[in-house]
């Protein structure tokens, strides 16, 4: 695999800018996946205990990664933005996020709730090309 040197990140990280920027520290800070990191919820984030819970990751397992302490600042910012589109949906009667079909079936109303929200939101909506309905999903 290549590896590269700290000065080559340091690079590649001053071309990207706002969420892009911190999702990209945040994988290089964890060693997260690109899809781990997509598929944060805000209940995956724990500020006190500075851990970041992945769920259902390689080998479909959860674990628990350090939550670099240079990114909390950033992080908690990238969830006040995400809180205000959360608020903006659910003041709109918008069907919340995506869940994983079990718990979509099972806690249907779950998908509306603040801790189920993506910490890496899109910016507008979509349509679930499974169900059509139309929804927040997460960046990319």
């Amino acid at each position: 695999p290549v590896v590269l040197t700290p000065d080559e990140v340091v690079r590649i990280l001053g071309f990207l800018e706002g969420e892009h920027r911190l999702f990209a520290q945040l994988l290089y800070g964890t060693g997260m996946r690109i899809s781990e990191g997509l598929q944060l919820r805000v209940k995956d984030l724990d500020f006190d205990h500075g851990t970041i819970i992945v769920r259902e990751g390689k080998g479909s397992k959860d674990r628990a990664l350090m939550l670099p302490e240079s990114l909390a600042p950033s992080l908690r910012e990238q969830l006040s933005r995400a809180r205000a589109w959360w608020l903006k949906d659910q003041a709109e009667g918008r069907s919340g996020v995506a869940l994983p079909d079990a718990l979509e079936r099972k806690y249907p109303r779950a998908g509306h709730s603040w801790p189920w929200f993506w910490v890496f939101a899109q910016h507008t909506h979509s349509t679930d090309p499974r169900s059509g309905v139309v929804r927040r999903h997460h960046m990319y």
